[in-house]
């Protein structure tokens, strides 16, 4: 890989960016071309022109004539070539590499991986270095990341490199690693391409970074839990037993990290038969001493958990499907699994005596990106541990709203919920106490006045009430709908 070809690629495809394919494909075919379907695409760029034939040659995977080929890399031709990213059959020319535009809401960038398989129904067994590009699971990683500036990121199992693109927007340093050295190769040409400074190594796991420390890590680990037998996908299955590949990167992190540092996993876990998946997971953080926030987002049975990654490694239908189906299934009840869990863990170094721990599911919608919700729960935790809360000034968070629930023509509402709009959009359903705790908290009075107002006003006891309330209000300042004041 030399500089003067990654310099004539990056002027070639300088045009070449998400803004500008979305304007050539319209919105059908782009969404059609999120369903593998390539047919509306060609359909839109059959204009001829130097954009349309580098998204019919990349994100098409159609061949496209070489004299258009030519035209559009211009000056690029012989370095595309050289950098693998094309060949040349005869008068045609077919990607080799899929080079996809990428970015975010500030960013232009490119990623270079492996050829997507399965276009137009196409079923194609990937080879077990296949480096994944673009996924569902990597733009969740990416908004699931908190984002404040740091010295040092880790992306542990960089694939194609899209978290360390993102890392390099907000850390002085980024080390990105991965077993696959075919994804080691690629993840220094995205890299190159985009002109930041990537420190790529090869290795498993933590190995490459023995001794060192870190800011912040994100990681999106080949976390598929499969019979032992078989060919392995390197992008998502370890040969680890089970789902211990996430309990090493949990139980590691705190050696990894510096004070105040954060690690988040985009991670999948075995609900074992009889055993609490929180449990399970609670004996991974507890003896770490770190702060944690695991979100299970999702619970699969283990038909549907083996039919899809059957799918997804190109096996649905070929010869021997019932049979690898079966010894998925005969395999999990031998090892006593009885379905999967996926979501969030977020781990971070606090260096408190009594770590934050909490576990919880929550399915429902939440309002994208999420890290912020994540690098707020650092404040709200320490908030929320530091006692004296009934000596402080509380107003309600901007983004709180209230919802009532009665019969039609009713006084009074049934059922009172404050509901947040940002983040996890989390809903907590108030009793009378909470919800006039709530309405009048502006920051003019400390919560303990406003406790001893309302039990003048219901005729409770006062010392009572306190005591029964300040767990409450510690919860209330968890979740984000109480703010401190800045009074």
């Amino acid at each position: 890989m030399s500089d003067r070809d990654v310099a004539a690629l990056r002027r070639a495809i300088d045009g070449f960016t998400v803004d500008t394919v979305h304007g050539v494909l319209g919105d059908e075919a782009w969404r059609a071309l999120a369903r593998n379907e390539t047919v509306p695409g060609l359909r839109a760029t059959a204009d001829g022109s130097p954009l349309s034939t580098l998204i019919r040659l990349f994100q098409l995977q159609s061949a496209v004539p070489r004299s258009a080929a030519q035209a559009a890399l211009g000056d690029a031709w012989e370095a595309a070539q050289s950098l693998g990213l094309v060949g040349v059959d005869g008068d045609d020319v077919r990607a080799l590499l899929d080079l996809r535009p990428y970015g975010d809401e500030e960013h232009d960038w490119w990623v270079v991986c492996d050829l997507t398989p399965g276009l137009d129904g196409r079923e194609n067994p990937r080879d077990p270095l296949y480096v994944l590009g673009i996924s569902e699971a990597s733009s969740s990683l990416a908004q699931l990341t908190v984002r404040p500036p740091v010295g040092r990121a880790l992306d542990l199992g960089t694939g194609c490199g899209v978290q360390a693109l993102h890392l390099t927007s907000h850390a002085r340093e980024v080390v990105a690693t991965d077993v696959n050295p075919r994804a080691v190769a690629l993840t220094r040409l995205t890299a190159a391409l985009n002109g930041v400074d990537v420190d790529v190594r090869e290795g498993s796991l933590f190995e490459p970074v023995e001794g060192e420390r870190f800011d912040l890590i994100c990681t999106n680990p080949p976390f598929v839990v499969s019979p032992p037998e078989g060919d392995r996908l390197v992008y998502r299955e370890t040969g680890l037993p089970g789902d211990d590949v996430v309990r090493r990167i949990v139980s590691g992190a705190d050696r990894h990290l510096n004070d105040g540092g954060w690690c988040q996993l985009l991670a999948a876990w075995i609900h074992e038969d009889g055993v609490p998946w929180q449990e399970r997971l609670a004996g991974w953080i507890e003896p770490t001493g770190l702060d944690a926030w695991v979100v299970q987002r999702e619970r699969v049975d283990l038909p549907e958990y083996a039919e899809m990654w059957l799918a997804d490694a190109g096996l649905r239908h070929r010869d021997g499907h019932v049979e690898r189906y079966d010894r998925w299934l005969s395999w999990f009840e031998q090892q006593r699994i009885e379905a999967m869990g996926f979501g969030w863990i977020t781990l971070r170094k606090a260096e408190r005596d009594v770590p934050q721990v909490r576990l919880q599911e929550w399915t429902g919608p939440v309002a994208q990106p999420v890290g912020p919700e994540f690098l707020a729960w650092r404040d709200r935790a320490d908030a929320a541990a530091a006692g004296g809360l009934l000596d402080r000034r509380w107003q309600v968070g901007g983004d709180v709203v209230q919802e009532t629930v009665g019969p039609v023509g009713a006084t009074d509402p049934a059922v009172i919920r404050a509901v947040r709009m940002s983040g996890l959009r989390p809903t907590r359903q108030l009793d009378t106490i909470e919800a006039g705790l709530l309405s009048a908290s502006d920051g003019d009075l400390t919560a303990g006045q406003l406790l001893d107002a309302l039990a003048q006003l219901l005729e409770q006891d006062a010392a009572e009430l306190r005591r029964t309330y300040e767990p409450a209000i510690a919860e209330l300042v968890a979740d984000g709908f109480l703010e401190l004041s800045p009074a």
